[in-house]
């Protein structure tokens, strides 16, 4: 969706609107998502805070809106069609309604309410591109716009475009400022943009006016906790529980600030009020798969990766949708033997972690058994060398329709594997304790030839113990963002003697390098000619020849520890991925600087600056 060129009263001043070819939207929805989709980034399913829009296009207040509309058209064939199509929606025959509204359009494409009544037709049936559309062309050519601008920019935030959903939520509480669904919905765009300053701006005297409303509560709690203050959170989803005991995305989102503050088990409870209470079935299938984290962090293993199934339920927003043409494994059907197409998941960092399981999964499949893997394009290489005999191929990630997809196109015969599997699933059989983890030095090989190369280039650097320094992740939405330090508060750490740093740091750095050497007096050294983005087989040798990596958990952190470079990883205070040790059990080398909260980054830079200063002596 592109942002509106034109206001709504030029548009209805004569300029003509563009609109969506009706013969489009006449199409039934049975698209090949693997052809219509955009290419996307990897995307992990993750807990989420359950605090976003709220409202619903065919609710009964909405439909009875769009009736009073109709009943005021002068065309009494065209009111009769929409009656009937706002009827449909009622009865949940979105198909039917959808051809209702059509026809009404083929009479007159201007009509305004004919295009809302189409667009939330094609919303239900799930068609988001084509209802975004139709919502385009109502939002143009109606006198009231601000019902359509909610509309849309609940259908914006559900497809991950939080900017535009902000603008649209803006209209409508402009329209409508004492309108409680409003001001929730714009409050939970701007967190997502890391405005949180706007957000309580908006909240305070919403709260104020509306103090028994517990969704004003339980959204001003998600912003507390997008700014790292989880105890303040903790006290705002108390006062939503009050109001709503039965209030699921309350305890959700409270499980959520308590496990921020290291408190699992109170974490585990409210994960369990909340699947008790819910009724959505995406709220559900989010907390379920949060509770498999908590499990995790408990350092219950084997329920924890039972549980942790959830991530690819159909019901989960985020989970990706595997399209792949073969047969799926089962936990506990034998692997010796076995053909298996093993196909990575989730995000970058996380396809380079699991892949702490494929030395061992080899060794299972024997010599009889055969292994495919399907990775990122940009570790292709590194995931050859490291596996050799191994048939390996990039996936392909696709966007569609809100949801995304995840293919093999790349591999040859997939009919001739016994069977495909997501790589986590195998969690279970390979690593059902902590203790299973094997002190490994290495899972990843990377080229010798280029880490004898990087040692030579980093003779140019500054003198000094060489340390590659990671702190941020290339997404820093208002969920994650908390879980990083502001680069602000490196400082302790950035001025300890006899050390030169290293930019490892994909993305753009350029403030914070030059923040490094104006205001600290800090040369944070660039390596030359490498993009430590798309170069990934470089990085991990340039890791391998630094003396140290610090940094969050990151694509980069997770490529040096497979490659068994030296790293110290900074983890929240439960981080599931540690399985409840005080230890990094995918990377045995690691040290972790353990973070009690997100809002005490000063004292765990200075914990860290003092080991580095110790090392820096060694």
């Amino acid at each position: 969706m592109a942002p509106r060129n034109k206001s709504p009263s030029s548009a209805r001043s004569g300029a003509r609107p563009a609109r969506p070819a009706l013969a489009a939207l006449a199409a039934p929805v049975s698209p090949s998502v693997l052809a219509l989709g955009q290419d996307a980034a990897p995307v992990a399913a993750h807990m989420g805070f359950r605090a976003g829009p709220v409202g619903d296009s065919a609710s009964k207040e909405a439909l009875a809106r769009l009736t009073r509309q109709t009943q005021t058209l002068g065309n009494s064939a065209q009111a009769r069609l929409l009656e009937q199509a706002i009827g449909a929606v009622r009865k949940h025959d979105y198909e039917r309604a959808a051809k209702l509204a059509l026809k009404a359009l083929s009479t007159d494409d201007k009509l305004g309410v004919a295009w809302h009544v189409l667009g939330v037709s094609r919303e239900k049936l799930g068609d988001f591109s084509g209802s975004m559309q139709c919502y385009e062309a109502a939002l143009r050519l109606l006198p009231s716009e601000d019902a359509v601008a909610g509309d849309l920019g609940r259908l914006a935030y559900r497809m991950d475009m939080p900017e535009i959903a902000a603008k649209l939520f803006r209209i409508h509480v402009k329209a409508q400022p004492h309108d409680v669904a409003g001001v929730n919905n714009l409050a939970c765009a701007l967190r997502d943009l890391n405005a949180n300053s706007e957000a309580i701006d908006i909240l305070r005297p919403a709260i104020q006016e509306h103090p028994q409303q517990p969704i004003l509560w339980n959204t001003l709690g998600t912003v507390m906790c997008s700014l790292g203050d989880g105890a303040t959170a903790v006290t705002f989803f108390d006062e939503a529980l009050r109001l709503n005991p039965d209030f699921g995305k309350g305890y959700h989102n409270r499980a959520y600030a308590r496990l921020d503050l290291g408190d699992a088990e109170g974490a585990l409870d409210d994960c369990d009020k909340g699947i008790a209470c819910s009724d959505s079935r995406e709220d559900i299938a989010t907390m379920q798969f949060a509770r498999s984290t908590i499990l995790l962090a408990l350092g219950r293993v084997e329920e924890g990766w039972s549980a942790y199934e959830a991530r690819l339920s159909p019901d989960l927003g985020d989970a990706p949708r595997f399209v792949i043409e073969a047969q799926p494994w089962r936990i506990g059907e034998p692997l010796d033997g076995k053909r298996l197409l093993v196909v990575a998941e989730q995000g970058l960092g996380d396809e380079v972690m699991f892949a702490n399981l494929l030395p061992d999964l080899k060794e299972r499949l024997g010599a009889d058994g055969s292994m495919g893997l399907v990775v990122e394009r940009r570790l292709k290489t590194l995931f050859e060398r490291s596996f050799p005999g191994v048939e390996v191929s990039q996936h392909r990630t696709v966007a569609y329709e809100g949801r995304t997809y995840r293919s093999a196109p790349n591999v040859a015969e997939v009919s001739r594997y016994d069977a495909w599997t997501p790589i986590a699933s195998l969690l279970p059989v390979l690593r059902p304790t902590a203790q299973a983890f094997p002190e490994r030095e290495r899972f990843l090989e990377p080229d010798p030839e280029r880490v004898a190369h990087w040692r030579k280039v980093l003779e140019d650097a500054p003198a000094g113990l060489k340390v590659g320094l990671l702190w941020k992740s290339l997404k820093l939405d208002g969920e994650r963002a908390r879980q990083f330090s502001p680069f602000q508060l490196w400082e302790p750490v950035l001025k300890t003697p006899g050390v030169s740093f290293i930019n490892i740091q994909y993305g753009d750095c350029a403030e914070e390098i030059a923040y490094a050497r104006d205001m600290l007096g800090v040369e944070v050294w660039q390596p030359p000619g490498i993009d430590l983005k798309e170069d990934l087989d470089e990085v991990a040798a340039l890791t391998c020849a630094l003396d140290l990596t610090i940094g969050f958990s990151n694509a980069t952190i997770n490529l040096a520890g497979a490659c068994g470079a030296p790293i110290w990883m900074i983890t929240a205070a439960k981080a599931w991925t540690r399985l409840g040790t005080d230890h990094y059990p995918w990377y045995p080398q690691a040290k972790t600087f353990v973070a009690k909260n997100f809002a005490e980054w000063p004292e765990i830079m200075a914990r860290i600056a003092t080991a580095l200063a110790d090392r820096a002596k060694a």
